[in-house]
């Protein structure tokens, strides 16, 4: 099976769940309610699929059910289902007097928000009903799915796939995607880079903060050369969302599903490399890829990632990382 066909079950489920946490962060109270509950029957039938859970929704019988939104009774597992991903959220969840009744329960927290986690997993919480709930494993938000996705079989992944192609829509257009990459590239191979004329609005400092943390003893030099064409990518791809042309998305998301899929096999400077890698195999195969050298083209895989380490898009963050300049 090739990469891309291997690839495509993770494609598709990351592609669904950012879709699914990004519109419920962005639409407005009028459908936040309508997107909400429709998240709680998706996640319901999602992690019945994924863990085989059987889990029933408490808001069914109860409206707004405090603290606990879907429940298994058989794997004593207890869910909360929630757009606002903070600390506080999450203990106000675990100090509601109903979390009594489930002592002998393990408490489960699933962002659907768009925020990253993995900060909060870090945390320490408030637990006074003493019921089991672990940050580490027990805070699910898409980077986390995805992950659990990424160590099953083939054949289960293809379990999945179906079950988000059926409830969330259609197959993602993976020639449209690798076509959004080549545009990205055939628009940077056209520019000057030698010629310096960008502003630098990034903090040269917070970015080596980062090198270190993450232990890039290599690919730390592509970074510090290649970072100055921060504001070349995002001059490009503000000028195409500008217009509706949400190709920063695609090409972003590619990028970082690519560092979700291999980041439990590979691990510093080999895992950087090894996205520039794939991301150059994938725009080699696009149709609309104009014609450069092989160079080139390596040059500017290398820019496209460099951007995405800078933008909080791959690798882990230092606290309190601030990648742009006030």
């Amino acid at each position: 099976m090739s990469i891309m066909n291997r690839t495509k079950y993770f494609d598709y489920a990351e592609g669904k769940l950012v879709n699914l946490a990004h519109a419920i962060t962005i639409n407005g109270k009028l459908n936040l309610l309508h997107l909400h509950t429709h998240a709680e029957e998706f996640y319901l039938n999602f992690f019945r699929e994924l863990y085989k859970w059987d889990l029933k929704n408490l808001n069914a019988a109860k409206r707004n059910s405090e603290a606990v939104d879907l429940i298994s009774e058989s794997a004593k597992v207890i869910i909360q289902v929630s757009a606002t991903c903070t600390k506080d959220k999450i203990e106000s969840a675990l100090g509601k007097k109903v979390i009594e009744r489930y002592k002998d329960y393990s408490f489960k927290f699933i962002s659907i928000s768009s925020v990253d986690a993995s900060q909060l997993r870090a945390k320490v919480f408030k637990n006074p009903y003493g019921i089991s709930f672990n940050p580490v494993v027990d805070i699910y938000d898409t980077t986390s799915i995805v992950a659990n996705i990424l160590s099953l079989e083939v054949d289960r992944q293809k379990d999945i796939y179906k079950f988000l192609k059926k409830e969330l829509g259609q197959e993602i257009d993976i020639e449209k995607l690798d076509s959004n990459l080549a545009t990205i590239i055939n628009i940077l191979s056209q520019k000057n880079l030698d010629q310096n004329d960008q502003p630098i609005t990034i903090n040269g400092f917070e970015i080596e903060r980062k090198i270190s943390f993450n232990d890039l003893k290599t690919a730390q030099y592509v970074i510090q050369d290649y970072g100055i064409h921060h504001n070349r990518i995002d001059k490009i791809y503000s000028e195409f969302d500008e217009s509706g042309v949400n190709k920063s998305i695609s090409v972003l998301g590619w990028i970082r599903g690519e560092y979700v899929r291999n980041m439990s096999v590979k691990k510093d400077d080999e895992l950087f490399f090894l996205i520039v890698k794939n991301i150059q195999e994938v725009i080699m195969q696009s149709a609309n890829l104009a014609s450069i050298t092989i160079e080139e083209l390596e040059l500017c895989a290398n820019i496209l990632v460099v951007d995405a380490f800078i933008r909080c898009k791959i690798f882990r963050n230092p606290k309190d990382y601030k990648y742009a300049t006030t």
